[in-house]
């Protein structure tokens, strides 16, 4: 299966960074194919160009890259932390440049964009993986875990993935090495899970 994991911290000694190894560790070691993008490290450029809004608008050749390997997966781990409830500003821009109209949804004939998308994602299965320094009780009493809704209904459910796993890791600030250790274990088993090994592995 081709996987294609999306990091966006710019610490490369963060527990997010921690967590993207081990997610990719895991999906190799059950033969897994696997495309794995650190934006911060790569650059990407978040700021999307008025050319490239367009459904046939015109994109710079990394763009079309991160396009094309969106496109063909059959799975997708998305790993960043959670900063004022939403994804970090680079992770915001890879999302308005990559899972655009033509790639990630479209409207049907006839709609000029006010219906429903459907998804065009060949990928089945989702996985974000979160941090954050709020404990999960008061995420969900006072904050309503706006994440849970960006990435289930707004992001992947509009691209046509309804198969979605997403985990938040906290409080990262004071949390302890045996802590941070077991929290990579589990991130490892959910992605053995979620992905296991397939029979052509």
């Amino acid at each position: 299966m081709k996987v294609s994991v999306i990091l966006a911290h710019p610490d490369t000694g963060s527990l997010n960074h921690a967590i993207a190894i081990a997610a990719v560790g895991a999906l190799k070691e059950n033969g897994h194919l696997v495309s794995f993008h650190d934006l911060y490290l790569e650059g990407f450029d978040p700021i999307i160009p008025k050319e490239e809004i367009s459904r046939d608008g015109t994109m710079d050749v990394a763009i079309a890259i991160h396009c094309l390997e969106i496109a063909n997966a059959e799975g997708i781990i998305i790993v960043h932390p959670n900063w004022w409830g939403q994804p970090p500003a680079v992770l915001k821009g890879w999302i308005d440049r990559v899972l655009r109209a033509g790639v990630a949804y479209e409207f049907l004939e006839g709609d000029s964009g006010e219906g429903v998308p459907r998804g065009l994602l060949k990928a089945r299965k989702a996985l974000v993986f979160n941090t954050g320094n709020t404990k999960p009780e008061r995420e969900a009493r006072v904050f309503k875990d706006p994440l849970e809704s960006i990435w289930r209904y707004c992001i992947f459910g509009l691209c046509g993935i309804d198969d979605f796993y997403r985990k938040t890791y906290s409080v990262v600030g004071t949390s302890t090495l045996e802590e941070r250790e077991s929290w990579l274990r589990d991130v490892k088993s959910i992605v053995g899970k979620r992905f296991p090994r397939s029979d052509g592995a």
